[in-house]
């Protein structure tokens, strides 16, 4: 059943209100005389409520604190009216093989931002390129849930003891005083540990892996990898840099898609090519037209959107 757009957005008001710190119970009941005053608010609520049972937790997270500012609750009633118009009457089946989620996301970047940011305990969380997190501090834990892209985590000494925890599709790290990067990709996720070291568990349940510095693991929601050295200057795009050592061309074409929009692809003819430098990921362009030079390959590009390496 189709619900004009007054009462969803009055839903999308009442649910970020509710999750204030400092709701009282006259708000409360204003908002149960709400529901009873119309079937559509009702059945407004209750697609809100399925929503949020199919996604997890629909919350504000590192805003939580701050959502008495008016901008603060002006952004979270945005993101929950744009996911309550995006559903429609569908339900919420089909959102399942969507990237719908991250609309809920507590933070995220767009292609080519980072994001850094201070959490409530002072451990420090940068975001890469395209990558979206919602963050929830308990009294008895501190978690990041990744949904996409790549973070960089420096955890900081917490007065409370609480476990420092990274949660993606696949599985948990858990930090053991620690700086770290967690990617996801499509398929799994993989963990690069800069200091001290993690343990990985995965979604199945399986015992946990125990990660130092200087090494990395590819983990799925049931399967563990080997424990591999990292790379050498893993965390290079912090600093907007790209370093690779004998990458195969369709690997850094990849890479380098993450931070441009559009298509950027590469011809299977060159795809195994080998390449090693560093690179400035403020540019891209800047990039291919070097590659067409130290490599036997031309940039062909239909717009600025379409882009593709091909064989000179």
């Amino acid at each position: 059943m189709a619900m004009d757009h007054a009462t969803l957005e009055a839903a999308a008001r009442w649910y970020v209100d509710l999750r204030c710190d400092d709701v009282d119970e006259a708000t409360r009941q204003a908002h149960r005389r709400w529901l009873d005053s119309a079937p559509g608010h009702r059945q407004a609520w209750d697609r809100l409520t399925l929503l949020q049972e199919s996604f997890g937790r629909v919350g504000p997270g590192l805003a939580r604190p701050m959502l008495s500012n008016a901008r603060a609750k002006r952004r979270e009633f945005l993101k929950v009216l744009s996911l309550l118009l995006a559903a429609g009457g569908t339900g919420t089946l089909a959102w399942r093989t969507t990237a719908l989620p991250t609309l809920l996301a507590d933070q995220r970047t767009a292609t080519a931002e980072r994001l850094s940011l201070r959490l409530d305990d002072g451990s420090q969380l940068l975001l890469n390129t395209c990558t979206s997190v919602n963050i929830r501090y308990t009294p008895r834990l501190r978690e990041v849930q990744l949904l996409s892209g790549e973070i960089l985590i420096e955890t900081a000494h917490d007065a409370l003891a609480r476990p420092f925890v990274v949660h993606t599709q696949e599985g948990s790290i858990r930090a053991l005083g620690t700086r770290f990067i967690v990617l996801r990709e499509a398929d799994h996720s993989q963990v690069c540990v800069l200091e001290h070291a993690v343990q990985v568990r995965t979604a199945a349940l399986g015992p946990a892996v125990q990660v130092e510095a200087g090494h990395r693991l590819m983990f799925r929601q049931d399967q563990v990898g080997s424990v591999l050295p990292a790379p050498a200057q893993a965390d290079a795009w912090t600093r907007g840099m790209l370093v690779v050592n004998d990458w195969y061309l369709a690997d850094l074409i990849s890479e380098l898609q993450r931070y441009r929009p559009g298509y950027l692809g590469c011809d299977p003819a060159v795809a195994g090519l080998r390449i090693s430098g560093s690179f400035h990921l403020s540019n891209i362009d800047t990039i291919l037209a070097n590659l067409s030079s130290t490599l036997p390959v031309r940039i062909w590009q239909l717009s600025r959107y379409w882009t593709r390496v091909e064989p000179a």
